[in-house]
């Protein structure tokens, strides 16, 4: 359809004459309609274009163009026809925009304007409904009313829903019924009778169909599946399957042991489903008990206590179910439970002893006597024959055999010494046996505490390295001093602390009791000199104050040190560290003191040496030695033989030498003179022991365990000379005579018969004695270093 028109503006001039003025043209076009889906043929003719200018000579040129033009449609630029030349569809593109222009075909200038116009598609029904979210599924509870929804559906039409009824759609059910229905202008899907019951019936398939056109003849239509769920409610109650129920149980089955299972079945599920099972009454009510497993939903009976088949051989129970979860709109249809009847026969087997107690305590003191009573034990055959008993110890238990038991009587009696301070609690295994079945054995644990008796004495606590300063103060404590007991009193320890009877009198050092269990040591005055003495030695007494009381004497080493302004030590003896220099003071001070004893023993050691029959070492003795000591039987290689020991280290001090005067004089006074001259030398021999340490330790070349080395120091303090044939220019030289001694009294009487009736006493002056750790010894002869 082409609406044109044109206008023609003129004005005419008085006189009739015409005066042609500026004319104007245009053309409206209004929009076309073409059918969509057109398949004639020929193509299809849409409309004419025409212009007012166009007298039909062929001087206007039609030119089409924009969307679609020369590809979907034509022009004939002569005519202005139009045609479509391909099928339209709406649903793909609804209309389209074109411009429409008449050229002067000489000039090609436009005689009109450019006009625009529209070709609309008209839609025709060619497109089914359809279900973009189909299939549906959806749930809907059981024993819904009637109308309830459950899911609505909804269909889409490709159609123009503002042209015809192409696009106007109408729902019905074509399966499904009678226990659906739908809406026919909403899709809404409804129950349609009431009472569905899931535990007969829980799913439906439908099928609803969408229809165009409202449903008239020659509709488009389409469908989709609905699958509905029906959803538990508790409208089922619980149902034991029989009324009574019998099992077999041992009496043997241990406490809390499941015993029997039983399950009510109910048609519901999910929660509405879960059972709470209860015993209601019975004889067996105090002994079993039953749970749920939540799992199965059964009925768990188990033993609340333990079973004996000669006490009662079976029980009964009233077992009653129920719902845990209980809708009221379905309590009209009765009671939501049921019961049942548990019978348990008891089965009986042989069990082994039983103790009366399978756990005891008993109490026996420390110092308790091999063969005291501890206690006592029994146990019995809980069977019917009643089988004898024998008791025994379960060795893996009491590995080291502190205690005995009768095997009749069960008495615990102790096999050895027992001691709080190694085992204080004992636990022991005890064994009952039937003596008529040795495969059953019951088994007791009994605890024996070991009570204590004051029987160890307390010490220092720690190894106290104790020191002094030069230039200490009168009065200044030096060391708080604290005590160990391994015994334990029931009111706790109360040490005390003092000096022993000798040392009460020290002049240096005091001792001062806090009554706290502690002590401190003290000067007693000032100006210490490393140089008088380089160690001091405090006896402190310790002791438990028990009843009866036990105390030990503890033996207490001060260092000398030189010390800053602010008491810290600097040093303590040149070259040594401070617990050598207590060994070496020790040993030292030792050997000083027990000079003219060690002289005696090497006298008698010799003259045994020279009159026995030499006799070559055997393996054994080899074997007997526990030190790296090097010995060899020889004779001796003079002068040549410096592998063993360095003659170099040999040193005679002896300066001046007692002459045949000297002896003549008061034995009591040369006794004196020679104790006096020994005080004197005293730190002579501390050096020479220190350096000779001090080389030892610092030789690289030793080796790392302790060996034996003789240094050959002559002692320079004995009035009867030296005994030791190193110095001797000849053999006839070391035979001396010893008559003197015969003058120093009755201690010297002995040595004085010795060597008055054997000739050569001197001669054989190797050390009998063994050397023992870091200990000196002296003699008018030398000095062994261990």
């Amino acid at each position: 359809c082409l609406l044109g028109r044109w206008c023609l503006s003129c004005s005419i001039s008085s006189g009739g004459v015409h005066s042609h003025q500026r004319s104007r043209r245009s053309w409206v076009w209004n929009q076309f309609f073409v059918l969509e889906e057109f398949q004639g043929d020929e193509p299809l003719y849409v409309g004419k274009l025409h212009s007012d200018t166009d007298k039909g000579d062929g001087q206007v040129r039609y030119v089409l163009s924009g969307e679609g033009a020369m590809s979907i449609f034509s022009i004939d630029e002569n005519t202005g026809d139009i045609h479509a030349t391909k099928r339209l569809d709406r649903e793909q593109q609804a209309y389209y925009t074109l411009r429409a222009q008449a050229r002067d075909r000489r000039t090609n200038q436009l005689v009109e304007p450019e006009s625009q116009f529209i070709i609309k598609v008209q839609d025709i029904n060619d497109n089914e409904p359809k279900f973009l979210e189909g299939p549906y599924t959806a749930r809907v509870a059981e024993r819904s009313p009637i109308g309830t929804s459950v899911v609505t559906v909804l269909a889409t039409d490709a159609d123009d829903p503002t042209y015809g009824n192409s696009a106007r759609l109408i729902y019905s059910i074509l399966q499904g019924q009678p226990y659906f229905s739908v809406e026919p202008k909403t899709g809404v899907v409804r129950t349609a009778l009431p009472d569905m019951d899931r535990e007969v019936r829980d799913r439906y398939l439908l099928v609803v169909q969408a229809k165009d056109m409202i449903g008239q003849m020659g509709g488009l239509s389409g469908t989709t599946s609905i699958t509905v769920m029906l959803t538990d409610v508790n409208d089922n109650p619980p149902r034991f399957p029989r009324k009574s129920y019998q099992f077999r149980v041992s009496e043997s089955v241990l406490v809390s042991a499941v015993v029997a299972k039983i399950k009510a079945l109910d048609l519901d599920v999910g929660p509405n489903a879960e059972l709470d099972y209860r015993i209601r009454d019975g004889d067996g009510a105090g002994t079993f008990s039953i749970i749920t497993d939540q799992n199965t939903q059964e009925g768990l009976i188990t033993v609340h206590k333990t079973l004996d088949f000669e006490t009662k051989s079976s029980y009964m129970l009233r077992v009653e179910v129920s719902n845990r979860y209980v809708d009221a709109r379905f309590l009209s249809a009765g009671p939501f439970s049921d019961t049942a009847t548990v019978r348990l026969l008891v089965e009986n087997v042989n069990e082994p002893p039983m103790f009366s107690a399978p756990v005891s305590q008993m109490v026996i003191s420390e110092d308790a006597a091999v063969g005291t009573d501890v206690g006592s034990v029994s146990a019995h055959d809980p069977d019917s024959t009643n089988s004898p008993i024998r008791y025994s110890v379960d060795r893996e238990s009491d590995v080291e055999c502190y205690f005995n038991i009768d095997s009749h009587s069960g008495v615990i009696t102790t096999a050895r010494p027992l001691d709080r301070e190694t085992v204080a609690l004992h636990n022991i295994s005890l064994l009952a046996t039937e003596s008529l079945d040795q495969s059953q054995v019951g088994k007791a644990v009994v605890l024996i505490s070991v009570t204590d008796v004051n029987d160890n004495a307390p010490s220092f606590a720690v190894e106290y390295e104790t020191f002094v300063c030069e230039n200490t103060k009168p009065g200044q404590i030096i060391q708080t001093l604290s005590a160990v007991d391994r015994d334990e009193p029931e009111d706790g320890h109360h040490f005390l602390f003092s000096l022993t009877a000798e040392a009460a009198g020290n002049l240096n050092f005091t001792l001062r009791d806090n009554k706290d269990n502690t002590a401190s040591v003290l000067t007693q005055h000032g100006g210490f000199l490393k140089r008088d003495q380089l160690v001091h030695f405090l006896p402190v007494v310790i002791s438990d104050g028990s009843s009866p009381s036990l105390s030990s004497t503890n033996m207490l080493s001060i260092i000398v040190c030189t010390c800053d302004v602010t008491g810290n030590r600097r040093s303590c003896s040149h070259g040594t560290s401070p617990l050598l220099a207590v060994s070496l003071s020790t040993a030292a001070t030792a050997g000083v003191l027990t000079c003219v004893l060690t002289l005696l023993g090497v006298v008698i050691v010799t003259v045994a040496v020279r009159h026995r029959k030499r006799e070559p070492l055997t393996m054994d003795d080899e074997r007997g030695i526990r030190e790296n000591i090097v010995h060899y039987d020889d004779e001796g290689g003079g002068e040549e033989d410096t592998e063993a020991f360095d003659m170099l280290t040999l040193r005679h001090l002896n300066k001046t030498k007692p002459t045949h005067q000297d002896q003549d004089q008061n034995p009591q006074r040369l006794y004196s003179r020679t104790l006096e001259y020994r005080a004197d030398k005293d730190r002579v021999f501390q050096e020479f022991i220190r350096d000779r340490l001090q080389d030892a330790d610092l030789d690289l070349k030793a080796p790392p365990y302790d060996s034996l080395q003789t240094y050959a120091f002559e002692g320079s303090g004995s009035a009867a000379e030296s005994l030791s044939s190193l110095n001797s220019k000849n053999s006839l030289e070391s035979e001396q005579n010893y008559d003197f001694l015969r003058a120093w009294g009755p201690r010297f009487r002995k040595l004085a018969d010795l060597y008055g009736n054997h000739e050569g006493g001197g001669g054989d002056t190797s050390p009998s004695d063994s050397p023992c750790d870091r200990c000196v010894k002296t003699t008018g002869t030398g000095v062994w270093l261990k």
